[in-house]
């Protein structure tokens, strides 16, 4: 940015060099990337900070339960063949650690921001989004966030009349109420694996009726929206009917409906979608999940599941029987304290695979697995974990902050 376009007032440059400081002291303190205190330390000096900084950019916003640290990072890719982003690609994304990222981008013409879903509506406030992608809402965090209708209530107030072009799921009835209210909806068909959130409607309270890849409330007429962009097989097709090829290098269905809302957004941007899907190619891992690692000779791959719907996906993508299978939840601040979401996941999915358990509330975990008759084993940590696994891959399942702990452990 030159001097002379500069929108940051004196006030505004000290609180980014403050938030810069702090963040760094942080990280030197072995503490975290910092980002996070480093943003709220700026805000406390300069409370407009986030729509200062946002001011210059074309801003997408990424809200969903799942999925959007990946779309975020598949999204930021296809843009990047358009002009420079600038993007919270490890996934901080409360107003602080969306303060921290912007505050790195002054050369930007892209900000691609993920944010969480309780902050959707006061983040697109601040930022003047040019579109938002809304991909799913599930039960998540149950002592933290609001239960799901309403947390699409607050989407559905605070984006009325939102100049954002809004490129929503087709196939997730709270999503498309919540988007509903907005002038400017592109709706892609993007596949909902989840559906026990849904099955009252959202409008009216009815029972929502499901035939085939269909839905509508037989009470009220709220209806599954017709979609001109989707998700078919391996392909995105788009508004012109042509279908375009997803290859990437990060597995599963749920991925491949990332993408085809990734292209979707990219496509608003001018980008289009042979150029936005060769991009997401070159995206491997998303802070650290898909990755594989070596530890006691044998290959991990460290994959993050957060809530039932996170589980359900992730128990589609791994491999088969016998190959063993490590899970870890923990039940601190970032993962919400209430466990009670390991009843609504299938573990008998699982059925077939050796599971061993490890985490905080490993013995919470093992009561589950006891009544869907699962095989496992109880260990103390990921190290006796993967020492009770004959050579080869091992699935390694884990929520938001056991997650972080293996990543440390293991060296990722």
């Amino acid at each position: 940015m030159t001097a002379n376009s500069d929108p940051l007032s004196p006030r505004a440059k000290l609180a980014v060099t403050a938030g810069k400081a702090v963040a760094a002291a942080s990280r030197a303190a072995g503490r975290g990337s910092g980002s996070v205190i480093g943003g709220k330390v700026a805000l406390k000096l300069d409370p407009d900070l986030l729509a200062r900084l946002a001011q210059h950019l074309d801003v997408v916003l990424v809200s969903a339960t799942n999925g959007k640290t990946t779309t975020t990072r598949l999204i930021a890719e296809a843009l990047g063949a358009a002009g420079p982003v600038v993007s919270n690609a490890l996934g901080a994304n409360m107003p602080a650690g969306i303060t921290s990222a912007l505050a790195g981008g002054s050369d930007a013409r892209y900000g691609v921001i993920e944010v969480d879903e309780k902050y959707l509506a006061g983040v697109a406030r601040d930022t003047d989004p040019k579109c938002i992608a809304l991909l799913n809402l599930s039960r998540d965090q149950l002592d933290r966030a609001a239960e799901t209708r309403m947390l699409a209530e607050n989407w559905r107030e605070g984006l009325a009349g939102s100049k954002a072009v809004i490129v929503a799921n087709a196939d997730d009835p709270l999503v498309v109420w919540a988007a509903s209210s907005s002038p400017n909806v592109i709706w892609v068909a993007a596949g909902q694996m989840w559906k026990d959130d849904a099955w009252s409607c959202p409008a009216c309270g009815g029972v929502m009726q499901r035939p085939g890849d269909d839905w509508f409330c037989g009470e009220c007429g709220f209806r599954r929206p017709t979609p001109s962009w989707a998700l078919s097989g391996d392909h995105v097709l788009d508004p012109h009917g042509s279908a375009w090829p997803i290859h990437l290098q990060l597995p599963g269905r749920a991925n491949k409906a990332n993408a085809a809302s990734s292209a979707a957004v990219a496509a608003v941007f001018g980008v289009p979608p042979q150029v936005a899907l060769e991009r997401m190619y070159q995206v491997q891992a998303v802070a650290g999940r898909y990755d594989v690692v070596q530890f006691q000779q044998r290959d991990l791959r460290l994959l993050l599941a957060k809530n039932p719907a996170g589980w359900l996906e992730t128990f589609s993508l791994i491999d088969p029987p016998p190959t063993p299978v490590i899970l870890s939840v923990n039940a601190r601040g970032a993962d919400g304290t209430d466990t009670s979401w390991l009843w609504d996941v299938d573990y008998t999915r699982l059925t077939g695979h050796p599971i061993c358990v490890i985490g905080d509330r490993k013995l919470d975990l093992a009561v589950r697995l006891e009544v869907a008759n699962q095989n496992f084993q109880v260990c103390d940590n990921v190290d006796q974990a993967v020492s009770m696994s004959p050579p080869g891959r091992i699935e390694v399942i884990a929520n938001y902050t056991a997650f972080q702990d293996l990543r440390r452990r293991v060296g990722n």
